[in-house]
């Protein structure tokens, strides 16, 4: 029997941290989760139903660096593609998860990209999101030529959106913020200017903590329910009475692997962590422990040839990446 997309995944990366990461990139890519990610982010898809955003997402959903395999059904996700965005002289970029939506009403397509970040602080990360959000616009705008506009027809470049989940530790950190061009008048008054609403960036913070209230928000009161409880009976429940989703066997089986996976990274963590604290306290013990799990993963995902930019966007950090860089050189 073949495996699943999501088995191949699990398999290469050979670590519950990235499979954690990798699990997330395919439940945030499922329709009925795109559809509601849409409705609550993009103002031209705010009116619409989700059955009717559901049907307006294309067939080219693409996860992470490995191409998917078909869908299931029409819940799923479709058609195999790969996410590499490749222009001559820019280097590359490797997207979560990209993909189109067509807005029927309004003709207007839409290229989409979606980010499952661990943090949004520029301490952890080594740079300011922002930027490295404005550069993925940038290429998904460069990336049309020959493409979808062709010669000097600008007017046809297609309106790209970039949306990021980033994990929040403050009780309070749920938002969801905006990021685009802006015209104003510097002198003078133009008549009728042209719309500038070609690239947008969207951040959505959920919060990475236990025991709080419930967010106000639609979305992210979803998103946290999908990404950070662990219970699979009641997320099932909660997803299905409160958000109106419909449990395919694709969504349930994603959702039970990440409930086992988040469990395991905690277990291994506090296993090493208290052999560890033996010796240097509870509480070291367990940041070494959970540091090791980091660096190991590096080390697996760098034998199996996955590229830096890759590595980097599933949260690990520069100086992480170059010390396990460091030590492999060392044991050649």
């Amino acid at each position: 029997m073949p495996q699943t997309n999501l088995a191949q995944a699990i398999e290469a990366t050979n670590d519950a941290g990235s499979a954690y990461d990798t699990n997330v990139k395919f439940l945030l890519a499922d329709r009925q989760i795109l559809a509601r990610i849409l409705k609550y982010t993009i103002s031209e898809f705010s009116d619409m139903e989700i059955p009717e955003i559901m049907g307006s997402i294309g067939d080219d959903i693409e996860i992470g660096m490995r191409p998917i395999e078909p869908g299931l059904s029409n819940l799923g996700q479709v058609k195999k593609s790969d996410t590499e965005d490749n222009v001559p002289g820019e280097g590359k970029i490797f997207y979560d998860i990209r993909f189109s939506a067509y807005h029927l009403k309004e003709k207007i397509k839409f290229l989409l990209n979606i980010e499952a970040q661990r943090s949004a602080d520029p301490q952890k990360l080594g740079y300011h999101l922002e930027n490295r959000i404005l550069f993925y616009l940038s290429r998904m705008i460069s990336a049309q030529k020959q493409t979808e506009f062709f010669h000097s027809d600008y007017d046809s470049i297609k309106r790209v959106r970039s949306i990021w989940i980033c994990l929040n530790d403050e009780e309070d950190g749920d938002s969801i913020e905006e990021i685009s061009l802006a015209r104003k008048d510097i002198f003078g008054k133009r008549k009728n200017p042209y719309s500038t609403d070609l690239m947008k960036g969207i951040i959505v913070n959920i919060r990475n903590r236990e025991n709080v209230e419930g967010s106000q928000n639609v979305l992210i009161s979803m998103l946290e329910n999908l990404l950070l409880q662990n219970d699979i009976e009641k997320k099932k429940r909660i997803l299905t009475e409160q958000y109106g989703m419909i449990m395919t066997t694709e969504l349930e089986g994603r959702i039970q692997t990440m409930c086992n996976l988040s469990e395991n990274i905690k277990e291994k963590g506090i296993e090493e962590g208290i052999e560890k604290g033996i010796e240097k306290g509870i509480k070291k013990g367990i940041e070494e422990g959970i540091e090791k799990e980091r660096l190991n993963a590096i080390g697996r995902m760098l034998k199996v040839n996955v590229p830096k930019e890759q590595i980097l966007s599933f949260g690990y950090t520069e100086e992480e990446f170059a010390k396990v860089e460091s030590m492999m050189c060392v044991n050649v």
